[in-house]
């Protein structure tokens, strides 16, 4: 069963960021419900539409404040990002062509993406950030 719960250990300090994140795990539950429920055409498409803008906002806080802090890991940081949108991109396109494994996949590929990212390569720019005052 995929779980997109929030948990204290996604905590990266630093309020805004937080607060995106479990808005993310928040919609990405939603999604899930709705697929398990059978909903999948319409009433999916703003779920994913909301994911969507969420994970670009979400992406351009992180760049923009690393960009603020001089953060030197913000390259890396960056084609990390490019290279999630692309497989999701490519989930989706997969899944508008009828493609009915991709549901599942893309779920799994993101639980685990997101709770890496989250827990391991977000934490890896939260210390700096701190350092540099933002909070």
């Amino acid at each position: 069963m995929f779980s997109f719960s929030w948990r204290e250990r996604f905590c990266v300090g630093i309020g805004e960021l937080d607060a995106q994140h479990r808005a993310i795990l928040e919609g990405l539950s939603d999604l899930h419900e709705k697929m398990v429920d059978g909903n999948f055409n319409d009433a999916v498409s703003p779920l994913i539409e909301n994911l969507v803008r969420l994970a670009k906002e979400h992406f351009a806080t992180e760049e923009r404040l690393m960009e603020a802090t001089q953060f030197p890991g913000l390259e890396d940081h960056r084609a990390k990002h490019r290279e999630v949108s692309q497989r999701v991109a490519e989930f989706m396109a997969r899944h508008e062509h009828g493609d009915k494994a991709a549901y599942s996949q893309f779920m799994y590929f993101l639980r685990g993406w997101i709770v890496r990212h989250m827990q391991k390569v977000d934490r890896e720019y939260a210390g700096w950030l701190k350092e540099h005052g933002i909070l």
